[in-house]
Parts: C-alpha cells; structure tokens; sequence
C-alpha cells in the first residue's frame, strides 16, 4: 500500500516509515519539521508542509494518492498544553479536522490515529483497558480525545474506517541503531536517565519517592517505538482486510518504576546515574499500567522487547552512537511536560 505518514519525520513515525518499507509498503511522510528531523526521513519521499495549509494538502494528496493515513502529527508536551491550550486545540484538533476533510476530497477510506493514554486521565483501577473512562485531566488528552470522536463521527457520517492506538509510555530506539529519541526539549525518563549517566544532561529529577508503589517512585508501562511502529502496520493491514474501526491500547501489562529505570540505565551503561530529588508533579498517579488484549486478539500485535533493560540498551547504543556528532540529547531539558 501507498501510506500518507503525517509527522512521519518524528520520534515514533520515522521507525513506522522503517516498519512500512520493510512490509514492503511505500511511506510517504508529510511533515512540518518544526519537531521532526528531515534526515529521519530514510524509507520514502518528504513532503515539507503543515496540516493547517490545505493547498500543500492537497499537493501532497494529489501526488501520492495514499490508500491509507497514518496521523502522527501533534503537539504532545502535556506541561505545555496546560500554559498554551490554544496551540494545542489549533494544531492537534484543527490539524486533525483538515486532514480528514482532505481524505474525503481524495477518497482515502482508511486512517490509523497516533492517540495516548492520556485520554484516560487518572483511572479508578489497573490495569487500563479501552472500556476504562475517558476523563483527561489535561489539554493534550483532550485533544487526543477529541480527535477520536471525530474519527467515529466520519465513520458515521461518510464511511470512514479508523484505528485509535492509544500509546503508553514510547521507550528505546531502532534496534539498528539507525534511528532514535531526538526531542527539544526532552521530557521522557529513559533518554534523560541516560544523559544524565553520560554527563551530557543535568541529573535526573526523581519526582517523588512517597508513592504507594513497592519502592515509593511512580510506575509507568514502556512500550519499546520498534512495537509501536509494528502496530501501526499491523492496524493499517487489519483495516485494508475490512476489520472493524477500533481503539487499541498499546501496552506491555506491566509497568517499571522511576527507580528500576536508573537502575536499568546503570547496568547498561555502567555508570551511575546522578539524580534529584523533586516533589510529586501534580496530578501524577501513583502508578499506569495497561492490558492488550484486543490488540493481541484484532491486530495478532504481541511486543517483542518487553523488559526494561532491553528497551534502555537500545536507547544507550542510538545516544552513544549521535553524541558525539551533537545529534543526541538536547541542552534544554527543562521541567516542561516532564514525564516519568
């Protein structure tokens, strides 16, 4: 199939693009670069444009005529969408809004969302599955939400068929080395852990050690990217062989706590890790973990790197490897949108 990759020049959509051209798909990746990085783009053509212009829309529809969308783009720091909702609603609704007004023009029936586990908020119980409430407690979960009503609504009013993969906690990079983590700023633990070990980030924050977890630090499920990218092809081929448009939640079932996540960058990298201590961000639980089961029923998806250790080792060798050419953690790493 010919795939339209929207942000396919980010962190989870360029190893999609790699995922899509080794199932022998065609990526064809549309993207901003206002996040994404023009040489992650290795598996199929770049068209530079913004979801909010709709003639470069319409040049990129009109030149690739894609079978299929898969929707990466968005704005997803969570800190920032509490201090700059109207970027959010602009980019991650809006954006949204003209791409699917564009398939309809092109008569592109099938599209797989990029969404989070933060349209879930803070759930009463663990582990999460896709009939677990939506109540996002912050603007970024929202628009995700937001952004899977408007995919049924297109499904009833003009035929659309969508998959909603709803992510935990994106970890690791390219078991091949050839891609990784580049964001400015970053926020996620693995990368700022193991910058911290390399001497190339401030210590890590550990935001909270007074948790009701078994060693008091917050709990998170991490999902290895390289099976994130899997599902979105196996969620693009479920729905081209007529499956039914669903949400997925894309999770391991088990979480790691703050603390076993620098234990784990210690032993991969064999230096300590230097650390902070912080107090709890507001509105963090104690602890998110998530089932899979549809996913593994519907999609046949079941992660292949499952343990912690394996998914920083694969983040160690992609920062060891772009350090030294600058490319690895950025300088600014500030407190916004953190996520541990």
């Amino acid at each position: 199939m010919k795939v339209l990759v929207t942000g396919g020049a980010g962190y989870i959509g360029s190893h999609t693009c790699k995922a899509l051209a080794l199932a022998g798909h065609e990526p064809v990746v549309f993207d901003n670069l206002s996040t994404g990085h023009a040489d992650a783009v290795c598996w199929g053509p770049l068209h530079v444009g913004d979801l909010l212009d709709e003639a470069a829309l319409d040049t990129v529809f009109a030149a690739c005529r894609p079978n299929v969308v898969l929707h990466f783009a968005a704005l997803a720091y969570v800190g920032e969408s509490v201090t700059a909702p109207s970027r959010y609603f602009r980019v991650n609704v809006l954006g949204t809004l003209a791409l699917l007004d564009a398939m309809l023009r092109y008569e592109v029936p099938h599209i797989v969302l990029s969404s989070s586990c933060a349209t879930y908020g803070i759930p009463a119980e663990l582990p999460i599955s896709e009939s677990t409430p939506q109540q996002p407690v912050n603007p970024y979960g929202f628009t995700k939400l937001v952004a899977e009503r408007m995919l049924a609504d297109y499904e009833r009013a003009y035929g659309l068929r969508w998959a909603a993969l709803r992510y935990f906690n994106a970890a690791g990079a390219d078991p091949d080395g050839e891609l990784g983590e580049r964001h400015d700023p970053e926020t996620h633990a693995i990368p700022l852990a193991i910058g911290a070990a390399l001497g190339c980030a401030p210590p890590f924050s550990v935001m909270g050690r007074d948790y009701p977890t078994a060693d008091g630090s917050a709990v998170r499920d991490y999902v290895h990217v390289a099976d994130l990218a899997d599902a979105h092809v196996l969620a693009m081929q479920y729905l081209a062989a007529g499956g039914v448009s669903s949400a997925f939640n894309l999770a391991t079932g088990h979480g790691s706590s703050v603390l076993e996540v620098i234990r784990a960058v210690e032993a991969v990298t064999g230096q300590p890790v230097p650390v902070r201590d912080a107090p709890r961000r507001p509105g963090d639980p104690p602890a998110l973990y998530a089932q899979a089961d549809r996913a593994a029923q519907l999609l046949d998806w079941r992660p292949r790197y499952t343990e912690i250790e394996t998914m920083v080792a694969t983040a160690v060798n992609w920062q060891r490897r772009v350090a030294p050419h600058g490319d690895g953690l950025e300088s600014a790493v500030g407190e916004l949108g953190r996520i541990q």
